[in-house]
């Protein structure tokens, strides 16, 4: 049972650093494209492709990785003698009493519930630094948007995502990837 308690607070924080570590979504099979003639003034925009492939995207990754991975590190440091101990009180539990089992899992429990909690407020400040990683970017990607929205001479605009089919030529992402990287670059200099 503690054994499994100390498992689950290394989990919880391995499932957020894996999913800090994601770049980009996984994409099916190539299928048959649709086709079809640019429909003047509908443009499409993918702002997942952006945060993944732009070089601010890129670096934000990088550092909530870091981020992820080193916070990992510590938990998993501190959980290792307590994963021992815990194998060593299931190793011996036939030789004891109920009550000495009993109350070596509640000290073994103590001790690692302050573990679970700093797991979870990794967890939270991972999170937190996502979030606001991805609002800085969007709000840099915003007018380079929509310059590239006026520039194509858009009347709509669809997440790619949603689209099922047709012709992209009117897809924003790669000018406003290539926008954000000149101008992160720029501001860099």
């Amino acid at each position: 049972m503690i054994l499994r308690t100390i498992l689950s607070a290394a989990a919880l924080l391995s499932t957020s650093a894996s999913a800090f570590a994601q770049t980009a979504p996984a994409t099916a099979p190539a299928a048959p494209t649709l086709g079809g003639p640019v429909v003047p003034g509908v443009c499409l925009l993918s702002r997942e492709a952006i945060f993944a492939n732009a070089l601010i995207g890129k670096a934000a990754t990088a550092r909530l990785k870091k981020m992820a991975d080193d916070a990992q590190a510590q938990i998993a440091a501190e959980r290792a003698p307590l994963e021992a101990e815990a194998k060593a009180l299931q190793a011996e539990a036939a030789k004891l009493t109920p009550d000495q089992r009993r109350t070596r899992e509640q000290a073994l429990s103590a001790r690692l519930q302050p573990l679970q909690a700093k797991a979870q407020k990794h967890s939270s400040e991972i999170e937190a630094a996502r979030t606001r990683e991805m609002q800085q970017i969007a709000d840099l990607a915003q007018p380079v948007i929509a310059a590239a929205y006026q520039q194509k001479k858009c009347g709509l605009l669809f997440d790619r995502g949603s689209a099922l089919g047709g012709n992209f030529a009117n897809d924003l992402t790669a000018d406003v990837v290539r926008a954000l990287d000149a101008k992160s670059g720029k501001s860099a200099g």
